[in-house]
């Protein structure tokens, strides 16, 4: 199997394949990863990985979601290439896109002004959540028509940040 995943702002090529043993093979951008993987409950996952033990809780909806391992926070999301959802962001649609925050945190950096062109997958500002900075792309290639943030501002989760046409 084979997924995409967001992994903190950063897409992740992830293939799993069954091995003896009820073990799994993984490779996280073609490198292999030794883990061994055991489903405790539904949402709870405890891994070995390289010696080390670690239990993974699941948080909110399965397309959009956080991994807590550990005492971290890891944000993520699947790209499943068959989904309507997925098919329609891949090909940026036409008309005005709506950036919005996917989690709460603190705007570090714009990138763009209004006005600018932007191509598709293009920064366009950086935001500090939990630590750490995710920076934000254009869906689509348009115009940066509005800009609701400026650096300092807290935005929480589903807030407008800009819009694109």
């Amino acid at each position: 199997m084979k997924l995409q995943l967001a992994i903190e702002g950063r897409m992740r090529q992830v293939d799993i394949e069954p091995s003896a043993n009820g073990h799994w093979r993984l490779r996280l951008d073609g490198e292999p990863v030794v883990a061994d993987a055991c489903l405790l409950r539904p949402g709870v996952l405890s891994l070995l990985i390289a010696g080390q033990s670690w239990r993974v809780v699941l948080d909110g909806h399965p397309s959009d979601t956080v991994l807590h391992v550990g005492p971290e926070r890891i944000a993520y999301r699947v790209e499943d290439p068959r989904s309507l959802r997925q098919r329609r962001r891949a090909a940026g649609g036409e008309g005005r896109v709506t950036l919005k925050a996917s989690m709460p945190g603190r705007v570090v950096r714009l990138l763009i002004e209004e006005g600018d062109p932007v191509t598709a997958h293009q920064r366009v500002l950086v935001i500090e959540a939990m630590k750490m900075q995710n920076e934000l792309k254009s869906p689509k290639e348009g115009r940066v028509t509005h800009i609701r943030v400026s650096p300092g501002d807290t935005v929480a989760s589903g807030d407008t940040l800009a819009i694109i046409e």
